[in-house]
Order: C-alpha cells, then structure tokens, then sequence
C-alpha cells in the first residue's frame, strides 16, 4: 500500500539510506541525503512520530551526537511502500495505450 509518510522525498531518502543499517549518525543521513540540518531533523520527527523512525541521543567524547534507526514497523511499512511502486510501476509498463474511448 502506497503510504502518505513518504511522499516527501526527504522522508522517503531517510527510510531508503538506512533500511540495509542498524543505525547511521545524524551528519552521515544529512550528507547522503543531501539535506539541510533543519530539514532532517523536522522529517525525521515527523517518522518518529508515526513510530517509523528511532531517533537516540547521546554524546561521544564531549560531543553530543544523534542517530537514526528505522523501527520494525518503519521497516515493514517501508517495504510495504517499495511493493506497492513496483507494482504500480509494473502495471504502467504493461500498459499498451489502447483502450475504449
């Protein structure tokens, strides 16, 4: 099923970047996504509070640091997602273009 949590391209890069990952760093999502820190950090609240989205902080060293982890709902849905494109996309190549009109 298509679902409305990753229509925004942000969200939908966050989930695909970190479904093969335990866990990544705040700054290393930010860099493969290619997004602002303002602009992660709003969307992937927005997944944390549909439950797809784990959101730990912490410190290394003296350093504060924040990771992401997909939950395993955030992984189903995800895939669930994944599913429902490829069968969408599946169908517009099989389209032939003729039909009654």
């Amino acid at each position: 099923m298509i679902d409305e949590q990753f229509h925004s391209s942000v969200r939908f890069s966050i989930m695909a970047y970190l479904v093969s990952l335990d866990r990544a760093e705040f700054a290393f999502v930010r860099d493969a996504i290619g997004a602002s820190d303002s602009t992660l950090s709003k969307q992937a609240a927005a997944l944390e509070a549909v439950g797809y989205l784990r959101i730990t902080k912490g410190h290394v060293g003296k350093r504060p640091r924040t990771w992401y982890s997909l939950t395993d709902q955030g992984r189903a849905a995800f895939r669930g997602h994944l599913d429902a494109l490829r069968s969408l996309a599946e169908a517009a190549a099989g389209y032939t273009g003729q039909g009654s009109g």
